[in-house]
C-alpha cells in the first residue's frame, strides 16, 4: 500500500464515453476539480501517438478513479478496457472507485439490460463483425488492436461484465436528469476532498508533547465539536518560537474534516506587508473554503463584505497564523457574524492585546516544554533517537537548560550540534553565553522589531541588561524617572511576551529573549565597547573602567564582582559617561571626586558602599532609587539635599548605620527599607512628613526600642514591619487612625498581646503579629477569644471588648461543627454571635450546640464599674422590664413577667409597652393576660416554654420597627435578679443564627438593636428563645412585631392632612365671609327703617 501511495501522480483518473458526456457533465466536473486545487487525468491529456498503455499507467498513477457511467459507454472497447484495469487498481492496490451513473440506473449497469444493454452487446457484434477493430481517439487513429479470434472476444466479454457488475455495486452518484446535475458535481467534488485529504500540514517528523496541547485546546473549543452550534474564536498567545503554529496546525489536521470548509492562513504577519498582500489573504481564504480560484479581491473592504456574505453560512474551521496588528483580524475576522453556526475560528499571536476584551471568547497561553519533553525533542534532532548517548547526557541537559523550554532553540541548537563532537558542544556552549544562535535571535527578534514606540523599546533593553529578577513596582519608578511611561511599556511587553511579571510581583525573562536584547546592544557596535548603550558583561566594563574610555553613548552600566575579588578603580573612569542613568555596583571601590558621577543618575545600587557615608559633592538631585544594601554607612550623609525625586531608599543590613536620614528632605519617598539594621537606635521624628510613603520595613532591627509618634500620622502608609525588633514593646493608640495601613508585620517583638488599636482598625487586611498570622477576618475573631481566655487578665480585655462593635462572625461553612463545639465555653462571655450555616441540618445543630453550652454554663458575671452599673440599671429601667413580681403563698417560688424591647422607639411601641404594663396579670396558676393583635400596628405570636416560632408577615406601606418578647417564669423567691442571660434567633430562611447577651440588648436602641430587627425580613421563618440562670423556670413567651407607616405613606398622609386643614381653613374664612357680609346688609336694612 504504501508503495502504491507513493507514486501517485494524478489525484483523480476521469473515465466517460466521450459523446455521451465530454461537453456537458465532464468538463463541468473536471473545472470543479480543478478549482478545488484537485489534479485530474483525463483522456484530452493524452498527447498524439502515445500508447494505450500510458492511459492505462495513469489509471495506476491515480488516487481515485471517477468513472462517469453514460447510456453509450459500454459500446466503447476503450472505456471498458479503462474500466477494467480501474477495477483491477482497485482489488490489488486499494484504488478508490466512484462510480457516476449519467441518465442511466445503476441496475441497468449491473446486469447490463436497457439502453446500456444494448450498446454493450452492439459491441460485442461489432468485435465479432469486423477483422480489426480500430480504436479512435478525438476523431483520429492513434492506434489498433490485432485481430482476435471468438474465444478472445468471449473472454474479454466475460471480463468486461464482471467489471461492470462490480463497479455498479459501489456507492456512487445517480444523476437521472441536468437538474440536479450542479448539486451533484458539487456532492462528488466534496467528496473527493475529503477522501484525498489534501489539506493535511506537515507538523513535525517527531511532534513531541503536541498532543497533550492539542487535547487542552480542544476542550476549551468544547469536547463536541460537531454538535456546537456556537461560533467560537479561540487565541493562542505565546513568544515566538514556543510552538503556536505547530499546534494550531495539529488541530487543523485532526478536526478540519468535521467541518463544511477549513483554511489555514500561515505567515500573515510577513504576507501582509507584501505588494497586495492583504486581498492576497481575504483571497485564499474564500478559495480555500468556497472553492473559487476566480474571486479577485479589488480592496479590503470588498473582502471584508464578501467574505462576510459567503461565509455566514458556512460552518468552517479557521486558522489565522501570526496575527500581529487589529487591522489583519478585522480584515479576515471582523466579528463572530461573520461565520456559519458552529463554527471555529484560532488566532496565534504574540500580543496579548489584540485579545483582549469580547474579541475572543477563549484564551490559551502557550507553556514551554518541561524538561522530559525538552530532552526528547532535542535529542530527536542532535542524535535522531528519543535520549542522549552517554557521553552526552551531562552537556544534552546543560543545553536544554540554556533552551528555556522553547521548541524552536532546542530543534535548531539540536540540529546545529548533531555529529560533532564533545569539545564541539562546549565551543558552541560557551560562545552562546556571549552571543546567541543567529537562526533563533533572528526568529526572537522580530517581537523586538514590531515595538514601534522607542520607548518600550529602551524600557525592554534596560530590563533585559540590568531589572530581571527585580521588583516590578521598584522598576517602574526608575523608569518613570527616566521620563519611559513605564505603565504603559511595561504593559506592552507583557503583552508581547517579552516580559513575565510572576505571582511575587518579579519581572522575569525567558533566557533566550534576554540574550536577544543584549545582542540587539551588541550588535550595534561589536568592536567599540565604549560606544554600546549598556554594559553588563563583567570583562567588557572592567576595561571600560581601567581603561577609562567610557563614553557619553553608555546609559546604563553593571558590574558585579565577589568580595573577595573586589576592585578598586578612579572615579574619573565616569568622568566622560554624562548620559550615565542607571549604575548598579557590588565588590567596587572608587577613589577620587564623585563630582565626575553623572548627574543624571537615576539608580544607584551599590552593594558594600565602603565609605561611611555619601560625599557631600555627589549631585543626586535626579536619583530616583538609592540602594546601598551591606553598606559601611553611619549617617546617610553628612550635608542634606532635597531630593524630590527621591521614591526609594533602601540601606539593608547596614551594620554601622545609627541614625536614620532627616526625611524632610526626601518628601515624595515611597519606599522606606532598613532591614536589619542592628546599631539603628532612632528614627528621625519626620518621618511624620512622608505623605507619599506606602512601605516602611524595620525588620531586625534590634536596637530599636520604639517608634515616634508621627509615625502614626501616615495616613499613605500600607504596609509596616517591624518583625525581629526585640525591644519594641508596644504600638500606639494612633495606629488604628493609619487609614491606609492594610499589612502589619510584627513577629518575634517585645508586644505581648495584641493592642486593642489594632482590632479596632478598619483597613488592616493582613496581621502577624504575636502569633496571629493571616488575613484579619480569619484571625481578628481569635484575638478577641484570646482576651477572654481564663489564662487573661479578663477584666481590661472583657471591657475593651464591650467596648467594641460587639460583633464577632463565626462562618461556621469554612468551621465545622466541632470547632464550634470546642469553643462552647466561651460562647456566654460573647456580646453577640452570628453564625452562617450552609443547611438547615447544621442550622440545627449548632443551634443545639450553643443552647446546650449557654444553659450549661452558670459563672458569675464580671463586676461592672460604678458608672457602667449606672448605664446599665437606666437602660435596664426602659427596655428590660420586670414587670410584675408575685410570691405564691406556702411556696417558695415567685413568679415574674419580663418585658424585652429590640428595636427603635416608635409612636406604637409606647402605645403597646403601656397596654402590656398595664393588662398583665400574674396568678398563681401562671395565667398572664397580654394584648392580642391590632393590626396593622402589631401582631402576637406566644407559646408555652421558652421559644416561639413563627412567620414574619408582609404588612403593606408598613415596616418592621420593633420586636418585643414578654417573658412569663417562675424563680425561688430568694432571687432578687430577673435572670436574663441571653436571647437567641434562629433563622431558618437565612440558616443563620445570632446571639444577644442581656449587655447587648440593654443597648438595643443603639445600632445593635436596630441590627436585631433589620436580620428579620418579611417570610423568614423564625424562633426565638430565651435563655435564663438555671433556677429560673420559662412557663410562657410572647413575641410582638410592631409595625410602623413608612416614610413615604407618612409623608402623604401628612400632606393629605395638611391639604384638608388648609380646606377648612378656607372654608371658615368663606363662611365667615358670608356671614359677615349677611349681617351688614342686615344692619343697613335696620339702618335704613330707622331713619
Amino acid at each position: 500500500m504504501s508503495s502504491y501511495s507513493d507514486k501517485k501522480i494524478y489525484d483523480v483518473f476521469l473515465s466517460f464515453r466521450g459523446e455521451d458526456a465530454r461537453s456537458s457533465l465532464t468538463s463541468h466536473l473536471y473545472d470543479a476539480l480543478r478549482r478545488a486545487g484537485i489534479t485530474v487525468f483525463r483522456d484530452n491529456d493524452l498527447q498524439r501517438g502515445e500508447s494505450i498503455y500510458t492511459i492505462l499507467r495513469s489509471i495506476e498513477e491515480s488516487r481515485i478513479a471517477i468513472i462517469i457511467l453514460s447510456k453509450n459507454y459500454a459500446y466503447s472497447r476503450w472505456c471498458l478496457e479503462e474500466l477494467d484495469k480501474i477495477m483491477e487498481c482497485n482489488r490489488t492496490n486499494g484504488q478508490i472507485v466512484l462510480p457516476v451513473f449519467f441518465d442511466v440506473d445503476p441496475s441497468e449497469v449491473r446486469h447490463q439490460t436497457g439502453e446500456f444493454g444494448k450498446a454493450f452487446q452492439n459491441l460485442f457484434s461489432k468485435i465479432n463483425e469486423n477483422s480489426e477493430f480500430l480504436l479512435q481517439f478525438n476523431s483520429e487513429v492513434l492506434f489498433s488492436y490485432p485481430r482476435e479470434d471468438i474465444k478472445q472476444s468471449e473472454e474479454k466479454l466475460v471480463k468486461w461484465r464482471e467489471a461492470l457488475r462490480q463497479a455498479a455495486s459501489l456507492a456512487g452518484f445517480v444523476i437521472l436528469n441536468s437538474r440536479n446535475e450542479s448539486e451533484a458535481i458539487k456532492d462528488i467534488v466534496e467528496n473527493v476532498e475529503k477522501l484525498l485529504d489534501k489539506t493535511i500540514l506537515f507538523i513535525a517528523t517527531n511532534p513531541v508533547g503536541v498532543e497533550s496541547r492539542v487535547n487542552d485546546i480542544i476542550q476549551l473549543l468544547d469536547r463536541d465539536i460537531q454538535k456546537s452550534h456556537d461560533v467560537l474564536l479561540l487565541g493562542m498567545w505565546g513568544m515566538g518560537g514556543v510552538g503556536k503554529t505547530t499546534i494550531a496546525k495539529a488541530i487543523y489536521n485532526k478536526f478540519g474534516c468535521k467541518f463544511e470548509g477549513r483554511s489555514f492562513l500561515a505567515n500573515i504577519r510577513e504576507v501582509w506587508e507584501e505588494n497586495a498582500g492583504q486581498a492576497k489573504l481575504q483571497e485564499q481564504l474564500l478559495s480555500d473554503i468556497c472553492k473559487e480560484m476566480t474571486t479577485k479581491v479589488p480592496s479590503v473592504e470588498y473582502g471584508k463584505m464578501t467574505l462576510k456574505d459567503r461565509l455566514c453560512h458556512k460552518r468552517v474551521l479557521i486558522i489565522l497564523d501570526d496575527v500581529n496588528t487589529l487591522e489583519q483580524l478585522n480584515a479576515l475576522c471582523g466579528s463572530h457574524k461573520w461565520f456559519g453556526s458552529g463554527s471555529r475560528i484560532i488566532i496565534t499571536t504574540r500580543d496579548m492585546n489584540l485579545l483582549r476584551g469580547s474579541r475572543v471568547d477563549q484564551l490559551y497561553p502557550m507553556k514551554g516544554m518541561d524538561e522530559s519533553e525538552s530532552i526528547e525533542l532535542f535529542s530527536w534532532h542532535a542524535f535522531k533517537q528519543a535520549s542522549p548517548t552517554k557521553d552526552f547526557a551531562e552537556i544534552s541537559r546543560n543545553v536544554v537548560e540554556y533552551s528555556g523550554g522553547l521548541p524552536l532553540a532546542l530543534e535548531v541548537l539540536g540540529s546545529y550540534l548533531f555529529d560533532r563532537e564533545v569539545t564541539e558542544w562546549k565551543s558552541v556552549i560557551d560562545k552562546l553565553k556571549r552571543i546567541p544562535n543567529d537562526q533563533v535571535h533572528k526568529k526572537l527578534k522580530i517581537s523586538y522589531d514590531s515595538l514601534s514606540d522607542d520607548t518600550v523599546k529602551e524600557i525592554f533593553l534596560d530590563i533585559a541588561c540590568f531589572f530581571i529578577g527585580m521588583d516590578r513596582n521598584d522598576v517602574m519608578l526608575i523608569l518613570n524617572g527616566c521620563g519611559l511611561f513605564a505603565e504603559i511599556g511595561l504593559s506592552i511587553l507583557v503583552e508581547r511576551c517579552l516580559v513575565i511579571v510572576d505571582y511575587n510581583n518579579i519581572l522575569r525573562m525567558h533566557h533566550l529573549l534576554r540574550d536577544m536584547g543584549r545582542e540587539i546592544v551588541r550588535e550595534k557596535s561589536p568592536e567599540e565597547l565604549e560606544e554600546r548603550c549598556r554594559l553588563w558583561f563583567p570583562e567588557d566594563v572592567l576595561h571600560i573602567l581601567s581603561e577609562q574610555t567610557g563614553t557619553k553613548a553608555i546609559k546604563g552600566l553593571t558590574l558585579k564582582l565577589p568580595r573577595a575579588n573586589a576592585k578598586c578603580f578612579s572615579s574619573e573612569a565616569f568622568k566622560k559617561m554624562t548620559k550615565l542613568r542607571l549604575l548598579q555596583l557590588a565588590g567596587v571601590k572608587l577613589d577620587g571626586d564623585f563630582k565626575y558621577l553623572s548627574r543624571n543618575l537615576r539608580w544607584l545600587s551599590w552593594n558594600g558602599f565602603p565609605l561611611r557615608y555619601i560625599p557631600a559633592n555627589f549631585y543626586r538631585e535626579k536619583l530616583v532609587s538609592i540602594e546601598l544594601v551591606n553598606s559601611n554607612v553611619k549617617l546617610v550623609w553628612k550635608k542634606a539635599q532635597m531630593m524630590e525625586n527621591l521614591k526609594i531608599l533602601n540601606l539593608s543590613h547596614s551594620h554601622c548605620l545609627t541614625h536614620t536620614p532627616d526625611f524632610s528632605y526626601m518628601p515624595n519617598l515611597e519606599k522606606l527599607v532598613l532591614k536589619d539594621c542592628p546599631m539603628l537606635s532612632e528614627v528621625s521624628p519626620s518621618i511624620g512628613d512622608l505623605s507619599e510613603i506606602l512601605l516602611i520595613d524595620f525588620e531586625d532591627c534590634v536596637s530599636l526600642r520604639s517608634l515616634p509618634r508621627s509615625i502614626y500620622k501616615l495616613t499613605s502608609l500600607k504596609t509596616l514591619i517591624l518583625s525581629g525588633c526585640l525591644k519594641i514593646d508596644k504600638l500606639d493608640g494612633g495606629l488604628e487612625d493609619m487609614e491606609s495601613l492594610t499589612t502589619l508585620i510584627a513577629n518575634n517583638t517585645a508586644i505581648t498581646r495584641v493592642p486593642f488599636s489594632v482590632v479596632r482598625s478598619k483597613s488592616i487586611g493582613y496581621i502577624s503579629l504575636c502569633g496571629y498570622e493571616g488575613f484579619a477576618s480569619d484571625v481578628f475573631p481569635s484575638i478577641i477569644w484570646s482576651w477572654m481566655s481564663p489564662t487573661n487578665k479578663l477584666t481590661s480585655p472583657f471591657h475593651a471588648f464591650s467596648a467594641m462593635s460587639s460583633l464577632v462572625s463565626l462562618n461556621v461553612p469554612s468551621s465545622s461543627s466541632h470547632e464550634l463545639s470546642s469553643f462552647s465555653n466561651e460562647l456566654p462571655r460573647l456580646q453577640i454571635l452570628s453564625v452562617e450555616c450552609s443547611s438547615e441540618l447544621q442550622l440545627s445543630q449548632n443551634a443545639a450546640i450553643i443552647l446546650d453550652a449557654l444553659h450549661a454554663t452558670n459563672y458569675k458575671e464580671l463586676e461592672p464599674t460604678a458608672t457602667t452599673s449606672q448605664q446599665v440599671s437606666n437602660m435596664t429601667s426602659r427596655l428590660i422590664q420586670c414587670c410584675n413580681q408575685v410570691q405564691v403563698p406556702g411556696s417558695k417560688q415567685s413568679f415574674q413577667s419580663i418585658l424585652i424591647q429590640m428595636g427603635m422607639n416608635c409612636q406604637v411601641t409606647d402605645i403597646l409597652k403601656e397596654k402590656i404594663l398595664q393588662n398583665i396579670d400574674v396568678n398563681r396558676c401562671g395565667g398572664c393576660l397580654l394584648p392580642d393583635n391590632s393590626f396593622p400596628d402589631w401582631i402576637t405570636f406566644s407559646c408555652e416554654g421558652s421559644s416561639v416560632a413563627f412567620e414574619v408577615p408582609q404588612v403593606e406601606g408598613r415596616n418592621l420597627k420593633t420586636m418585643m418578647c414578654v417573658i412569663y417564669s417562675s424563680t425561688p423567691d430568694n432571687i432578687t435578679s430577673d435572670g436574663l442571660k441571653n436571647v437567641l434567633v434562629k433563622n431558618f430562611t437565612k440558616a443563620t443564627i445570632e446571639i444577644y447577651k442581656r449587655e447587648a440588648l440593654v443597648s438595643s436602641e443603639d445600632e445593635e438593636g436596630q441590627r436585631i430587627v433589620s436580620s428579620i425580613e418579611p417570610g423568614n421563618k423564625v424562633e426565638v428563645f430565651v435563655v435564663f440562670e438555671n433556677n429560673f423556670i420559662v412557663k410562657n413567651t410572647a413575641v410582638y412585631l410592631v409595625y410602623e407607616e413608612s416614610i413615604g405613606k407618612k409623608e402623604n398622609k401628612k400632606r393629605n392632612q395638611t391639604g384638608e386643614n388648609q380646606f377648612l381653613w378656607y372654608l371658615k374664612i368663606v363662611v365667615l365671609a358670608i356671614v359677615f357680609h349677611f349681617l351688614q346688609k342686615l344692619l343697613d336694612f335696620h339702618h335704613s327703617k330707622v331713619l
